[in-house]
């Protein structure tokens, strides 16, 4: 019992480890806006402790999935891949929207809208996390967030890095990719509730 007591406490206080960073600008120019573009870039980014590239994490993931049961490590790599556009992307504009919208504020993120200035999500580090039933680590996601002149993207507005965002569930997620989208899921959270603060209180 000390022990399952011990490992809840682990989780609970993993669940509160994100840390979100302005690094420069202000949210001025936000203020009049209802609508933000916002794009994804999964490109480049590290996984593990060790940080290995992505490709190196699925090739390794993949054969250690076959190596078990033949053919299973192909059907993962098709969800990880799917997963950028099917969970990642989706569950960050649901709950930043979410968020928004329970605030009463009359503004959206949206994925190829036509407006002065957009949000660039990039990844930087995913940690998968595990689930094993009675003991479980939740996902982290680090992200680097951009807003930019959509007509000049060189032109930085805001930038703000959030760090080891948690993604978990009540109960078991066996899914390492349900989970990490369950950390851009806290990203967007924390996000809204920084610009409801700065930028639309």
């Amino acid at each position: 019992m000390k022990k399952l007591v011990f490992a809840l406490l682990l989780v609970s206080g993993f669940a509160f480890a994100q840390d979100m960073k302005v690094v420069s600008g202000n949210f001025d120019f936000l203020k009049d806006q209802k609508e933000i573009n916002i794009e994804f870039d999964y490109s480049n980014f590290t996984m593990m402790k060790e940080n290995k590239s992505e490709a190196q994490y699925v090739e390794e993931h993949k054969a250690d999935l076959n190596s078990k049961v033949k053919g299973n490590g192909n059907i993962w790599q098709k969800q990880w891949i799917s997963a950028k556009d099917q969970i990642w992307t989706p569950k960050f504009l649901e709950i930043g929207n979410i968020v928004l919208s329970k605030a009463g504020k009359d503004v959206t993120f949206q994925e190829g809208a036509k407006t002065p200035y957009t949000l660039i999500v990039r990844t930087v580090w995913i940690y998968p996390g595990w689930d094993a039933g009675i003991m479980k680590q939740p996902a982290k996601v680090t992200t680097n967030l951009k807003f930019v002149e959509s007509a000049n993207k060189s032109n930085v507005l805001l930038e703000i890095t959030s760090e080891e965002a948690p993604g978990d569930q009540w109960g078991n997620n066996f899914s390492n990719e349900s989970r990490i989208g369950e950390g851009y899921a806290k990203t967007a959270k924390s996000l809204s509730k920084l610009l409801l603060k700065k930028a639309y209180n």
